[in-house]
């Protein structure tokens, strides 16, 4: 299947809810986060809100039909990652590496010093993902500040704090 991924653009924001709670639904393999699945996502309005102030890359089909997508910050020179979500369907044919390439290379060529994010420590596309792309776990020393306060704000959401974990790319 062909793909591309571009920056997103504000007529893309009405299809992204639908891919984000798409890719969720892959949390139904594990019981205990099975509740993911329904969780509310951010609206088209809040998707339109973060392609204007944020970063967000799209993967679009040869046909025109987005398949998933990627939101990010940049923080302190480091993009941080906030949600990487590839449609069901679309899943495990090479989307999310390309995604996440394209907003590492974009980084690379801000010169930022590195790419972080949070995820699930065990669940296989979560950390273990982000390991074969080259991201490293950080031990509570390393998380620093404002990764800590990522962590504690999704654990007072409901994410369980045993299993989460901050990961970074450092770039050079």
């Amino acid at each position: 299947m062909t793909f591309s991924v571009r920056p997103a653009r504000e007529s893309d924001a009405c299809a992204l809810p639908a891919l984000e709670r798409s890719a969720a639904r892959l949390f139904r393999l594990d019981p205990s986060l099975a509740w993911l699945a329904d969780a509310p996502v951010p609206d088209a309005e809040q998707h339109r809100q973060a392609i204007r102030t944020a970063r967000v890359w799209v993967a679009q089909r040869f046909d025109g039909q987005l398949s998933g997508f990627l939101r990010a910050v940049e923080t302190d020179r480091q993009l941080h990652i906030e949600e990487l979500s590839v449609g069901q369907d679309f899943q495990g044919l090479g989307i999310g590496r390309k995604l996440l390439s394209a907003a590492v290379e974009q980084a690379r060529h801000e010169q930022l010093v590195a790419v972080t994010l949070t995820t699930f420590r065990d669940v296989p596309w979560n950390a273990p993902f982000y390991q074969r792309m080259g991201f490293e776990l950080l031990s509570p020393e390393q998380t620093g500040p404002r990764l800590s306060e990522v962590l504690n704000n999704e654990i007072a959401h409901g994410l369980p704090g045993e299993r989460r974990c901050a990961m970074a790319l450092t770039l050079g």
